[in-house]
């Protein structure tokens, strides 16, 4: 799919390539490409002047495939985050494509900050200065504020993941519901460790992208307002980077918390099954003694034999279960 969108008074308006001979004229500041077909591509090449790279071309993961310059155009690709709202969030690179005179962007999946950034810009006076390379600018900071957002939601997420590990374990007596909230608790810690996987990675592509534009050099152009963008995105994504670390080492530690936590309760029902074990094991050997089958057992004609027994197993039960409260360990 393939939108061309040019500014028109003030305003973005979009037109969809659909292959018509008389599209092939049509000029504009942006083109879209969305999951393109190869005449997609082609047009692009046209009317721009510009090389599209392929998919596979684009999904390199080599710097020098992800950053560089051809012929004076820029050629940049980010991993961009998708669906972060949702249950299965997903990444998928985009390419940028600057030439001065347009830009282009490949990718393969709907984004919502390029939806809000099109909105907004759709409207009356949204594209006061609408130049290509301020557009792209223009998404790079949507797409920030987007793994901004995400960010902000992993981080409540965390913080209500460890009031439940260390807080309202405290209250529930019931050890099969603590192992069972327990369990829940990795699968949450694992998506959230999922999710913050991918923003690291997108953050990562961003602070390589910006600091790729802005060394080719946009002070000496005189695009002093241009620059101040620039640097107040790299100040973002430091930023952000930053607190996705700090997050990523709460959610390590949480991990290894719930784990300990697990392991503390599988050693508490194998202390349980060990001292069942030791407090039964008198009464046995009381039984084992009294039920061989010898001829001649002093006690094998005494009257109250029985009771004794049965009382000498009792007794020899109950002593290690009052020897083990004793030492607290019951």
């Amino acid at each position: 799919m393939l939108y061309i969108r040019a500014i028109d008074n003030s305003r973005l308006v979009a037109t969809q390539y659909e292959g018509a001979p008389d599209k092939a004229t049509t000029k504009g500041v942006w083109y879209d490409l969305i999951d393109p077909t190869p005449e997609e591509q082609a047009f692009v090449e046209n009317a721009t002047g510009v090389s599209v790279p392929t998919r596979e071309e684009i999904e390199e993961i080599e710097v020098s495939s992800r950053l560089y310059n051809e012929d004076g155009v820029e050629y940049m690709t980010v991993t961009a985050a998708a669906r972060l709202d949702t249950d299965e969030p997903t990444k998928s690179p985009v390419m940028f494509i600057h030439n001065g005179g347009a830009l282009v962007t490949v990718r393969y999946v709907e984004l919502r900050p390029f939806t809000n950034v099109i909105e907004r810009c759709a409207r009356p006076g949204g594209c006061a200065s609408a130049d290509p390379e301020n557009l792209m600018l223009t998404l790079i900071e949507a797409m920030v504020d987007r793994l901004a957002d995400a960010l902000e939601r992993v981080g409540a997420n965390i913080d209500q993941i460890s009031r439940g590990v260390f807080r309202a374990r405290a209250r529930s007596e019931n050890v099969g519901a603590r192992d069972h909230d327990l369990q829940a608790t990795i699968e949450r810690v694992g998506q959230a460790g999922d999710v913050l996987g991918i923003i690291r990675e997108s953050l990562v592509g961003f602070n390589r992208l910006i600091s790729y534009h802005h060394g080719m050099g946009h002070i000496a152009k005189g695009a002093v307002e241009t620059d101040g963008r620039i640097r107040t995105i790299q100040r973002d994504v430091s930023a952000l980077s930053d607190h996705a670390s700090y997050l990523g080492s709460k959610i390590a530690f949480l991990l290894d918390a719930t784990l300990g936590l697990i392991n503390l309760e599988q050693n508490q029902i194998i202390k349980i099954f060990s001292i069942a074990a030791v407090c039964l094991m008198p009464p046995t050997l009381v039984a084992s003694v009294y039920g061989m089958n010898f001829k001649h057992l002093p006690e094998l004609d005494f009257e109250y034999g029985y009771p004794m027994a049965l009382a000498l197993m009792l007794i020899t039960a109950i002593l290690p279960v009052w020897y083990f409260k004793r030492k607290g360990w019951l």
